[in-house]
């Protein structure tokens, strides 16, 4: 009989337990989400931040509100978001090198992205465009390539910063044709697209979305995408696999996170909403046309794709020697 009761017990805690979880899920947000994004105002993962909220908001009850905290190469930020109570209440918003690059560049991380976040979704995805300075002499792939090999290490290569998608797409694009450049690191998207703009540097690898109105305005020249197929908003620029590199397919891509220890129950009731905004048919066909791929895929999906992009970069950077000094 005694053991009886102690099982009847166990099995009345783990139902009001049960309960407890459902109710606080139930009650979740009871306040403002915070979104941490580790990057200046203005970039991709900013971008997609501010452009699900409106939905989340309707969707959730509470302000999703947008805190941009650059430094480091995101790496500020995400200290941050995993230092922060996992309640549900702080997410972050961030691209390839929060995840993926960081880890391995880094000598002393704040954080772990494997350990210290429980990964919700990887949102979207976008090619990189291989884009010139209008006043670069390159028309096409095979120019580059040979201006290139004729002036190495004086090429100008603008990115958002060491580490970030556009230096290491850059590096590996230098492995794979033989090539060099000069990296011109800036801190974010923004303040690199300006002086790319002005012709302050030479040619950059950027996201097709950031890209994409300079190109159709004839401010900047496409000169290649990264993707394994040639982007919807750019059908007239090929891909750098149809101008003869190989081993270049890429893709920039934020993803969505929160600190580590959420509860099972907020954890969907979160991803269920994050994908419910991406695919809400407004919003999917404008991002759509902005040059992104919705994606939408499980934490567990995330998680395994995530692993698989650092073990990728890790070796970029190990072949290039690349240093963040």
């Amino acid at each position: 009989m005694k053991t009886k009761r102690v099982l009847s017990s166990f099995i009345l805690g783990l139902t009001a337990l049960a309960a407890s979880a459902s109710i606080a899920a139930a009650g979740y947000p009871e306040k403002a989400i915070t979104v941490i994004v580790p990057f200046p105002p203005g970039g991709s993962s900013d971008a997609i931040a501010r452009a699900i909220g409106p939905r989340i908001t309707q969707t959730l009850g509470q302000p999703w509100v947008v805190d941009n905290r650059p430094g480091a190469t995101g790496a500020i930020g995400a200290g941050l978001v995993k230092r922060a109570a996992p309640d549900g209440h702080t997410l972050m918003v961030a691209s390839i090198g929060v995840y993926s690059v960081n880890p391995v560049l880094q000598k002393k991380m704040q954080y772990d992205p494997s350990r210290d976040f429980d990964l919700l979704t990887v949102a979207v995805r976008a090619p990189n465009v291989l884009v010139a300075s209008p006043n670069v002499p390159a028309k096409n792939m095979a120019e580059l390539v040979a201006w290139l090999k004729n002036n190495p290490e004086k090429v100008s290569f603008a990115s958002s910063g060491n580490g970030s998608s556009d230096h290491l797409t850059a590096a590996l694009f230098w492995q794979k044709t033989g090539t060099s450049g000069l990296h011109v690191p800036y801190k974010g998207g923004a303040p690199a697209m300006t002086d790319l703009l002005g012709g302050q540097v030479d040619v950059s690898f950027v996201n097709v979305n950031t890209a994409l109105t300079y190109i159709k305005a004839g401010k900047l020249k496409a000169l290649a995408v990264t993707g394994d197929k040639r982007s919807a908003v750019l059908p007239q620029v090929p891909t750098l696999a149809e101008a003869g590199i190989k081993g270049v397919d890429i893709y920039s891509w934020q993803g969505i996170a929160a600190p580590k220890g959420l509860s099972k129950e907020v954890k969907a009731k979160l991803h269920h909403s994050i994908l419910a905004a991406l695919n809400e048919p407004v919003l999917k066909a404008k991002l759509t046309e902005q040059g992104f791929e919705v994606v939408g895929n499980t934490p567990e999906q995330f998680a395994r794709f995530q692993a698989e992009e650092l073990a990728r970069w890790r070796n970029v950077i190990e072949v290039g020697k690349i240093t963040l000094e």
